[in-house]
């Protein structure tokens, strides 16, 4: 009984999560061609793993599928047409002895985001296409000091 008991309510959450997250997503809201608020329409936006434009974030996930590589405390010292550039913490899961075992480790990291182009689904819309990560210190092991990679969207 009560592993039936237990069965229901992850299954009800489950779906109460789920149905929280496509309500959220189904919403209609601010014309998605104008730029984010508080923004101007000049400036490129940064794609997160929901496909919502941000600027300045504080957090930002790389490893969309899984969650094991994220910046968090991000602060920004610039944002421009050409570059965007902040400082902040690169959170790693080190997957020892697998991922759904591993450690999250914090290494500190300068971002750098560039390459902006315009963005196929708001061609309005400039997004940067490109990341790079550079530790100055202790980095992930098996990194390189400073790592790009291109961005979805």
């Amino acid at each position: 009984m009560r592993a039936s008991v237990v069965g229901t309510t992850v299954t009800l959450a489950a779906g109460a999560l789920l149905t929280a997250a496509m309500t959220t997503a189904s919403a209609s809201g601010p014309d998605p061609s104008a730029p984010p608020h508080g923004t101007r329409a000049d400036r490129p936006v940064l794609i997160d793993c929901l496909w919502q434009r941000t600027v300045r974030p504080i957090d930002f996930i790389l490893a969309c599928g899984d969650g094991n590589s994220r910046l968090t405390g991000l602060r920004w010292s610039e944002w421009s047409p050409g570059e965007a550039t902040a400082v902040g913490v690169n959170v790693v899961n080190d997957c020892e002895p697998s991922c759904v075992a591993g450690t999250f480790r914090s290494y500190p990291v300068t971002v750098r985001l560039g390459r902006a182009e315009p963005w196929k689904e708001h061609p309005g819309v400039e997004r940067y296409t490109r990341i790079s990560l550079a530790y100055p210190g202790d980095r992930p092991e098996g990194y390189p000091q400073v790592v790009s990679y291109p961005l979805w969207a």
